[in-house]
């Protein structure tokens, strides 16, 4: 693929509130959880499929906020609450592994926050330590963390690398120094590169490095700077978002309000910058959305040949496995059902010292939502839908099921986004960029535009 020309005609006709499909249905759906026998009995079905698994672990920890931040955190500076949330992970743990076939694998984990990072090095391997006490690792286990380059010592890599991860995500955002202060995170462009090094030298295969457009006083001129500098540093993904402003979920970014945040025309000029950039001569690849990757990368791989998939962990090629995610917030995926924990740590903790599932909230998939979740998932990850391919995995007829949806992408053909035939539809390359939209044309649960809390499609 050649570089991108966005059109911001495009992107502004497009911009509008939708969900980011890292489930179907999304979780702003999840409601009062099942009765945990009824919750018992999916867990138990599912677990005589022997599918791998895929661990997540939620470290809500910061020493600092930063202000843009949309994640679960716990702000502290006193890192002796660390023990305690580790002896509830150990908990949570011990309880979930009683019900699972200790033979089934995990083909992958995730560490993320908050800041993993936040913990000491000794603290890293004793989770780590803990994993393997209740989990059979694969030998080929692709074992992401979430890296903040600061406050961060060698030691940590070291630890981490020992507790068997391979991949990296650096949280970056913006280079410079005046975007560094207004958004409460200064983190000089040595430190990043510092803990680059360190995870190469270590033998991390994979690293990747996150940016956030939209931010206060950036300029496509600044912004370029920052482009600039990644790509001299060749990180093998970027995940470049466009930052969500949803003070209604968390009021700290209320403080950048009285920022000077980018226009909404500067702000598109950005996002045009980053695909034209980093698409350039096939530097990197665009997977779709805000995820860019070298073209000899897995993730490219795995869209070519279809197997790419996406869950709560975001484009995974290890997408046939079940999510059994620990920590507060933290939010579990198995075929049938999905379920969240506690959101407040103490109400995490009470659960678990209570001996009861620390999950409040879930959901259930009707057949409809099977359906609809994986044509939604081939959307985004294919970036086409082959009609009678779709029809033999889901058991209807695609195209007379679908009849209304795929009349509705009209409008779209028209825009250059798809091109549409009798037997399927393909996303074109100007497309990707518009694919949390073209999948909200097969999404039931969408309330009327005015009245979505989701950040911005684009």
């Amino acid at each position: 693929m050649s570089a991108l020309n966005v059109n911001l005609d495009l992107v502004k006709k497009y911009n509008v509130p939708g969900p980011r499909y890292t489930s179907y249905p999304p979780a702003t759906q999840f409601a009062e959880s099942l009765a945990w026998p009824a919750l018992f009995e999916k867990i138990a079905a599912n677990n005589k499929t022997g599918r791998g698994l895929s661990l997540y672990f939620h470290i809500p920890f910061c020493e600092t906020l930063c202000w843009f931040c949309g994640c679960t955190t716990v702000i502290t500076t006193n890192h002796g609450q660390a023990r305690a949330y580790l002896d509830h992970l150990e908990k949570e743990a011990a309880r979930m592994a009683l019900l699972l076939d200790s033979r089934r694998e995990v083909v992958q984990l995730h560490w993320g926050g908050g800041s993993p990072t936040f913990l000491h090095p000794d603290e890293i391997r004793r989770l780590g330590a803990i994993i393997r006490k209740y989990f059979k690792l694969s030998a080929d286990i692709e074992a992401g963390v979430e890296i903040d380059p600061r406050r961060l010592s060698r030691e940590h890599i070291l630890a981490l690398r020992e507790s068997g991860f391979n991949r990296a995500s650096l949280g970056i955002q913006d280079f410079e120094p005046k975007v560094q202060e207004a958004i409460h995170r200064i983190q000089p462009r040595d430190m990043t590169q510092r803990v680059l090094d360190w995870a190469r030298e270590l033998g991390f295969r994979s690293v990747n490095f996150d940016l956030i457009y939209g931010l206060p006083h950036q300029t496509a001129e600044s912004f370029n700077r920052t482009l600039d500098a990644v790509l001299e540093m060749s990180p093998d993904r970027l995940a470049v978002f466009s930052y969500a402003h949803v003070p209604w979920i968390k009021p700290a970014q209320k403080i950048l309000e009285q920022k000077i945040l980018p226009s909404p025309e500067v702000k598109l000029e950005l996002l045009k910058m980053v695909i034209e950039r980093l698409t350039d001569r096939d530097r990197y690849i665009y997977i779709g959305m805000d995820h860019f990757a070298r073209p000899g990368d897995e993730l490219v791989a795995a869209q070519r040949n279809k197997t790419l998939q996406r869950n709560f962990q975001g484009y995974s090629t290890r997408g046939n496995a079940d999510i059994y995610a620990f920590g507060m917030s933290a939010i579990s995926q198995i075929p049938e059902v999905y379920w969240q924990n506690e959101k407040a740590l103490p109400d995490y903790y009470a659960a678990l010292d209570a001996g009861n599932a620390p999950f409040p909230r879930s959901y259930v998939l009707t057949e409809e939502d099977k359906i609809r979740r994986e044509t939604i998932m081939r959307v985004m990850c294919d970036l086409s839908l082959d009609y009678e391919a779709m029809s033999q995995k889901t058991g209807i007829r695609f195209a007379e099921h679908f009849a209304n949806e795929l009349v509705a992408l009209a409008p779209m053909e028209a825009d250059g986004l798809v091109r549409r035939s009798p037997g399927g539809l393909e996303v074109t390359d100007t497309g990707r960029l518009f694919i949390r939209n073209i999948a909200m044309c097969f999404d039931n649960t969408l309330a009327p535009a005015r009245d979505r809390r989701f950040s911005r499609t684009i």
